[in-house]
């Protein structure tokens, strides 16, 4: 068993009190609970999105967003640009 030193504010040590109250416990069996629902919560979410599973819905086609290959990406900026200005 491992000791922990926690800040709370204000507002978060109104809501342990009133929780303890309520509830009997110590203050150590209230944050038990608290972490075990928090735990269960989280698990009924889910996994976590990925940054590569966002990239997978994107479905961005053949060739992704690029606008040209990559051995042409300097020329292809370069008329881009030129492009862009005449507007």
């Amino acid at each position: 068993m491992s000791t922990r030193t926690v800040r709370l504010d204000a507002e978060s040590e109104q809501l342990l009190e009133k929780v303890r109250r309520a509830k009997g416990l110590s203050v150590s069996a209230a944050l038990k609970r608290g972490l075990v629902v928090l735990s269960d919560a989280l698990d009924a979410e889910g996994p976590a999105t990925t940054p590569y599973a966002i990239y997978q819905a994107l479905d961005l086609g053949p060739g992704g967003s690029g606008r040209a290959k990559a051995r042409r990406a300097k020329a292809e900026v370069a008329r881009m640009i030129r492009q862009k200005a005449r507007r």
